[in-house]
């Protein structure tokens, strides 16, 4: 079997990393401005939806145990 060679461990290097930072930064595939903004109102109204589920069920059970325990 072939033996892997191990390279000696290098303590952190800043420079290094900064520009594989920048390196994966430039392979990312960046929203445009109107996608970020559908998607903006998409997930507001996704929000808003959830929200008024939550109230309605909310009040019916409230008003159903105050009915229950009168």
């Amino acid at each position: 079997m072939a033996e892997e060679q191990i390279a000696p461990k290098e303590g952190f290097n800043l420079k290094r990393f900064l520009n594989e930072v920048v390196s994966e930064m430039k392979k990312v595939s960046w929203s445009t401005k109107h996608e970020l903004v559908t998607y903006t109102w998409a997930v507001f109204v996704a929000v808003v939806i959830v929200c008024a589920l939550i109230w309605i069920c909310d009040t019916f059970f409230a008003r159903l145990f105050h009915i229950i325990l009168k």
